[in-house]
């Protein structure tokens, strides 16, 4: 990244990106974060969780004015907590998503109006349905147990922000997605790490919430920067003038990306700021 450029925005995704594996952010992180801010620089949380589910280390430094969230689904002003735009999952789309995967074992999740909701036997065990054992009190502090999700899903018709599936079965997750992209539904269909499946209104994605915020603010794509590491992140990174991929993305991000800075786990966000901007790194000595 050597090239000066203008930088008015920057859209960070979360989990594998701007938070370490452990879900927490490094003081690195938080330092460079701080900096942009200084500078007068936009950043924008763009994350798959939902509004409760963001992480308060976070959403608590002060300037982060707006996030975007379930995958694109909300966009939401920090401040007040005021949703600034919606695009819910149909009716039609989630009856389809139902039929297609009954009788499967998967763990289901939904969010609904900023909270996640999920199947109750796939928080009792999260590892057994492919989430890494460092997640587990992660996905448990951030999600509602349902004891019925599938009724849940249906008693909320129309009202949905998205609709996770979980298998830890790699081949039951290309095949969801095969047979979800071949069902013609209006949905978006994305994954943010190996186990997910996760659909969202075809309208919604992180970039149609990054280019909303765009031009609420008045800031030129040139002028914008994203950081990801997820296949849910490629289209966000493809709506953001410089594009910039963690060196554990996965494969199809970093063939998105312009630039590859640092693993999630090595403050690559940090590194990738201090870059953009042109600001002397004040932490940790660089390598």
């Amino acid at each position: 990244m050597t090239e000066q450029r203008k930088i008015s925005c920057i859209a960070l995704d979360l989990d594998g990106t701007t938070l370490r594996d452990d879900k927490q952010i490094s003081a690195e992180n938080r330092r460079a974060i701080e900096a942009a801010l200084a500078a007068g620089v936009k950043v924008v949380i763009a994350s798959g969780r939902s509004l409760g589910a963001l992480p308060p280390s976070v959403t608590e430094i002060a300037g982060i004015d707006y996030a975007i969230t379930s995958n694109g689904a909300a966009v939401y002003r920090m401040k007040d907590g005021v949703c600034l735009r919606r695009i819910r999952l149909e009716q039609r789309a989630a009856d389809e998503i139902l039929r297609m995967t009954e009788g499967m074992r998967l763990g289901v999740e939904t969010f609904l109006n900023g909270t996640s909701y999920a199947s109750r036997e796939y928080l009792e065990d999260p590892v057994a349905f492919g989430a890494m054992p460092y997640a587990v009190n992660y996905i448990r502090s951030t999600r509602q147990p349902v004891e019925d999700i599938r009724a849940f899903i249906r008693e909320h018709h129309g009202e949905l922000d998205g609709l996770d599936l979980i298998t830890a079965d790699e081949e039951k997750k290309q095949e969801l997605q095969k047979r979800l992209s071949s069902a013609g539904l209006p949905v978006y269909i994305t994954s943010s790490v190996k186990n997910r499946v996760e659909t969202v209104a075809a309208e919604a994605g992180k970039a149609g919430g990054l280019k909303f915020l765009r031009e609420l603010l008045g800031i030129p794509r040139e002028e914008t920067a994203a950081f990801g590491d997820g296949d849910n992140d490629i289209d966000m990174l493809e709506e953001a003038g410089i594009p910039i991929a963690m060196a554990n993305a996965s494969e199809a991000c970093r063939a998105a990306a312009a630039y590859v800075t640092r693993s999630n786990q090595e403050d690559g966000v940090a590194w990738g700021i201090y870059e953009i901007l042109r600001i002397p790194p004040r932490g940790a000595e660089k390598k």
